[in-house]
């Protein structure tokens, strides 16, 4: 009875080192930042902060009292700031085998805040073009204001994300540098 709960004891123990060990080898040897989702990165991070900024000035057409117009112009311009993310974004996912662990996590963050803000943009464009002569209703404010929000933290986001990047880039430099153990 001892031989066969000990032979049960050692067939449990080498299954369980048999599932732990890829686990145990990526941690030593982790898969590097993706230089190309870095820079893609970058690049959103670029166009969040334009998106952001064009946000704010659309949001502020409904204090000056500007012309229908000049909405959707303003409007067209942030479609086109949110549809130029949006590739960004599908030529990160497509790159995704390649990418570190955080910058994948950083895609399935972004991803789903950028299809929020496209649907309040698009939701902005609809009642634009319905209602041209009610610009400063309540509702219209309330899209302005989304676009806003989503676009701040839409940019804030990625923004945290490309810093973490830079700074772990950093970090292992220097562990690397030092010679300390895991850099």
């Amino acid at each position: 009875m001892l031989k066969v709960r000990y032979a049960l004891g050692l067939a449990l123990l080498m299954a369980a080192s048999l599932y732990l060990l890829p686990a145990l080898q990526a941690a030593d040897n982790p898969v590097p930042d993706s230089p190309e989702v870095s820079g893609l990165l970058a690049q959103a991070k670029t166009r969040s902060i334009q998106l952001r900024d064009d946000s704010d000035l659309m949001r502020s057409f409904n204090l000056t009292g500007t012309f229908w117009q000049n909405h959707a112009d303003q409007i067209t311009m942030i479609k086109s700031h949110v549809n130029n993310l949006g590739k960004l974004l599908r030529e990160m996912d497509s790159k995704r085998e390649m990418a570190s662990p955080w910058q994948q996590e950083a895609i399935d963050h972004i991803t789903p805040l950028a299809a929020e803000l496209a649907s309040s943009v698009e939701n902005t464009i609809e009642h634009l073009n319905t209602n041209q002569n009610r610009l400063h209703t309540p509702q219209y404010r309330d899209y302005l204001t989304a676009n806003y929000n989503l676009s701040v933290s839409l940019s804030a986001l990625i923004g945290d994300f490309v810093s973490y990047g830079k700074n772990r880039a950093e970090y292992e430099k220097l562990g690397s540098e030092l010679e300390l153990p895991g850099s």
